[in-house]
């Protein structure tokens, strides 16, 4: 969470329009040592920044974030020198919770991959269960390599489609801010635009669950969107053409250290077209380049097998096989 989106909570807490649990959060902290004669009351200003800073570090190395990302305050105007102390637990409280969502303690420890793309890039993510993610520019997703709980959850900052395997035991659920969209198994688009304060997920195929944190928005299928201001707290469900929505996509296709069968699945889902190995080896092979959007598939195809030293054939049905002895 941003120096800004904190800031944005304390505004509301000030002007009284933060929610039940912000409000609790903030007067916890208060409660505990805004009191007239703790410590905190009689420093100046200078040994207070010095008090929260070093508070940070300490429960940033107790909790094992060393390698978080830390958000540095600074003066904002009245608004920080009246919640100064309350802004530096908020967010120390954030990161911890937001930034490293998969720390945890014992057995159920999970570790998370961080996916940046950055700007002018696109990349594209098959996960542990078959699931394939692609993820827009200047975007974020979190996930992990393995699967094991009861759900699969990821976290996403920025905009991504999804188009998930079917698990009816494991319910998918993606993570972006507070927004929660959970599936069984469908493709859809998730766009978060922190400029216009929205959270959009627009459904292709399937059926998706959205809400905003336990408060239930609404229930959505193939074209269907549903947009979710995070300032307001209002949302709207309209019916649209969801071509629109994913047609960012639509582009020239970057492998950047890729395997053979990773870029076949982006291939398949681009070309729509079913694409199959006869040797598993070649599956491996990884390479790196670009595609344009004009190129027809046949083409690519020729320049991605005679790199991988692979042949590939097209079938009577239109389906693609692939065959070569693997790479070392």
């Amino acid at each position: 969470m941003s120096r800004i989106d904190i800031e944005d909570l304390l505004d509301r807490y000030l002007k009284g329009e933060a929610s039940p649990n912000e409000i609790e959060r903030v007067e916890t902290w208060l409660n505990e040592h805004g009191t007239p004669n703790s410590e905190w009351q009689q420093m100046d200003q200078v040994h207070r920044d010095q008090w929260l800073s070093g508070l940070f570090n300490e429960i940033r190395d107790s909790a094992g974030l060393t390698d978080a990302k830390v958000v540095t305050m600074r003066p904002r105007g009245i608004l920080w020198r009246s919640v100064a102390a309350v802004a530096a637990v908020v967010a120390i409280v954030l990161t911890i919770t937001l930034e490293r969502p998969a720390v945890k303690t014992g057995s159920d420890a999970v570790q998370l991959t961080v996916l940046n793309v950055p700007l002018n890039q696109k990349k594209q993510v098959i996960l542990a269960d078959g699931s394939n993610i692609r993820v827009n520019s200047a975007s974020e997703l979190k996930y992990p390599n393995t699967f094991n709980g009861k759900t699969r959850e990821v976290y996403l900052s920025g905009e991504a489609y999804f188009d998930i395997e079917h698990d009816a035991a494991r319910p998918f659920i993606i993570h972006t801010g507070k927004v929660v969209t959970t599936v069984l198994g469908t493709a859809f688009n998730i766009k978060e635009d922190k400029l216009q304060h929205t959270i959009t997920v627009t459904v292709t195929r399937g059926k998706v669950s959205v809400a905003n944190g336990t408060e239930a928005l609404g229930v959505i299928t193939p074209n269907q969107q549903i947009s979710f201001n995070t300032v307001s707290h209002q949302h709207t469900q309209t019916d649209i053409d969801a071509k629109q929505a994913v047609a960012w996509q639509e582009s020239d296709i970057h492998f950047h250290d890729i395997t053979f069968a990773d870029a076949a699945a982006q291939l398949q889902q681009r070309f729509k077209v079913k694409i199959s190995f006869a040797n598993e080896k070649v599956k491996s092979c990884r390479f790196t380049g670009t595609a344009l959007k004009a190129e027809k598939l046949d083409d690519i195809l020729k320049v991605i097998c005679a790199f991988n030293n692979a042949t590939y054939q097209t079938k009577t049905d239109g389906s693609i096989i692939i065959d070569g002895p693997g790479c070392n």
